[in-house]
């Protein structure tokens, strides 16, 4: 009589498979993700236009519903600029409330640092962005706002 072959495990054979599945659709979301390419925000029409000492407020009052409100929009927010903090081949503007130190901070897409880099400290500037959200600080008492792919207004 002859021996019959050892029976192969075909439950290692399903779980290659789905993970080699997984894999590749993991890896096809993660390049997609990291080459995601976003509209200009300059010609992007505004979901919200708010003063910044009015928006810092809202978020200083009840952070959950104004990050429910705004964040992922994009907004124009008018202001006087309190700071210009120059970040290695970038640069961020900041309007804050100088009663409260609450502040809102704007990074600017690639194209619009140059048209950033000539605002100056107390200049009224109009910045179009998209609200990555605001929190508070405890450790520094603040409140703050941050904006992604920001662009100068005129």
């Amino acid at each position: 009589m002859k021996p019959t072959p050892a029976k192969r495990k075909p439950w290692l054979k399903r779980i290659l498979i789905v993970g080699g599945l997984a894999f590749l659709v993991g890896a096809a979301v993660v390049y997609y993700l990291f080459t995601l390419k976003f509209d200009d925000t300059a010609s992007t029409k505004a979901d919200f236009t708010v003063n910044a000492l009015d928006l810092i407020a809202e978020f200083a009052k009840n952070d959950t519903a104004a990050n429910a409100k705004y964040t992922e929009k994009i907004i124009t927010v008018s202001g006087r600029v309190s700071e210009v903090e120059a970040v290695d081949s970038t640069v961020n503007l900041k309007f804050t409330d100088t009663t409260t130190g609450n502040y809102a901070i704007f990074a600017f897409q690639e194209q619009h640092i140059a048209a950033a880099k000539t605002v100056k400290q107390g200049d009224s500037v109009s910045v179009r962005g998209s609200c990555s959200g605001g929190s508070f600080s405890s450790i520094l008492g603040t409140t703050f706002v941050t904006f992604k792919r920001c662009a100068l207004i005129k």
